[in-house]
């Protein structure tokens, strides 16, 4: 059993860790300060061919695999959880859709543009009542003669309101079954279409430098050729790419968690009271030791999901695992950091107090931690089959 990434791998992630330290850490402060979004950034990660690592080359990706996306992220995660957390958006539920399901001549004309980082891409699923239960969403789309006409309003979506937005693939209810069910659709609406319109950025908790709004659309007509795949399997498709963009956000937690540990190593070194620095104190010590076994746990769920997901195999289990843990132990991570920090840890001027600000929306955004057991639960043993292995 090899646990080496690949040379490219490492080659890979050596590179964004580089460009992250010049371009991404430097400035991270400033941009949360002034909720700032760094347009440049993501065109200077487009020209490193890091703005489509999971689109297919033909339409201009990198068709790296989810392993590499994975180191990419931790690199990047650990300059600027903002910054990933929007690269995230884009790369996976904000590209998947049209990527996996659009027609040869949509992917030329939107997906080519996002996979190159010539723009940037968007998905809207949450409402203001319908989050988790992504089957109760209210957003309708109505079928005319020659197209679609759109209605409903999105809550906390990323990345539309920037400079850069090409547009959002949104979730709608497109009509029912003969059994009164919900059917579903899946349509990509550009920017500057009559009747779409957006909010003002939301302030929150955390990832400030990350542009989230309201999006409202208001007798929105889209063509026939705005809708992605086949009417009716919207909901499906959307499941389809979550798992993705679950191991995306586990990656995510784990840049966190690993730059909590880094900030309070750094410290508790550096750091004295009562004559000798912090780590020599064992309760110090203790905490670190923990952290970091947690950290490692954290590392190789996220990698083993990445890995079966670029294997073909099933992954819908370790995707919920992964998220799960890696989320939950970013905050535990962060929280003992702040807490060796001691009250240097609790001013705003410190890196530690951004990363613990940031840390709480990885237990909530692409499903909570309630519904990653409920992922998880669902999948043990079902009608008495072996677990795979």
């Amino acid at each position: 059993m090899d646990f080496d990434l690949p040379a490219e791998t490492v080659a890979l992630q050596r590179m964004c860790r580089d460009f992250a330290a010049k371009e991404i850490a430097p400035y991270a402060a400033e941009w949360s300060e002034r909720c700032y979004f760094p347009a440049k950034v993501f065109r200077s990660l487009g020209e490193l061919g890091l703005m489509g690592m999971l689109v297919e080359e033909t339409y201009g990706g990198a068709d790296a695999g989810l392993v590499s996306y994975v180191a990419a992220m931790e690199a990047l995660g650990e300059a600027d959880q903002s910054v990933a957390a929007a690269w995230n958006a884009h790369s996976t539920i904000g590209i998947l859709p049209l990527a996996r399901f659009g027609t040869d001549e949509q992917k030329k004309r939107w997906l080519v543009p996002l996979a190159t980082g010539e723009k940037l891409a968007a998905f809207g699923l949450t409402e203001p009542t319908a989050g988790s239960d992504a089957a109760g969403i209210r957003t309708r789309a109505r079928r005319t003669e020659d197209g679609w006409v759109l209605n409903g309003t999105k809550m906390f979506i990323s990345n539309a309101g920037t400079e850069m937005s090409l547009g959002v693939t949104v979730l709608a209810v497109t009509g029912t079954d003969d059994n009164g069910r919900n059917r579903y659709g899946t349509f990509f609406v550009p920017d500057g279409t009559p009747g779409y319109d957006k909010g003002q950025p939301l302030r929150k908790l955390g990832w400030h430098a990350l542009d989230t709004r309201e999006l409202i659309f208001t007798d929105c007509w889209l063509p026939d050729d705005h809708l992605l795949g086949e009417e009716g399997n919207g909901l499906r498709q959307f499941l389809e790419v979550l798992d993705a963009g679950r191991v995306s956000v586990a990656a995510l937690s784990l840049s966190l968690a690993q730059a909590a540990l880094d900030l309070a190593i750094r410290h508790a070194e550096d750091r004295e009271q009562f004559g000798r620095p912090l780590n020599k104190f064992q309760a110090v010590g203790h905490k670190l030791a923990d952290m970091a076994t947690e950290v490692e746990a954290a590392r190789w769920l996220v990698y083993r999901a990445a890995w079966l997901g670029d294997q073909g195999r099933p992954y819908a289990q370790a995707a919920a695992m992964a998220k799960l843990y890696a989320s939950e132990v970013a905050n535990r991570v962060a929280s003992e950091s702040v807490q060796i920090h001691g009250g240097y840890g609790f001013i705003r001027e410190s890196a530690i107090s951004r990363f613990y600000a940031d840390a709480k929306i990885l237990e909530i955004g692409e499903g909570t931690s309630e519904v990653q057991r409920n992922v998880i639960a669902r999948s043990l043993a079902p009608s008495g089959k072996e677990l795979p292995r």
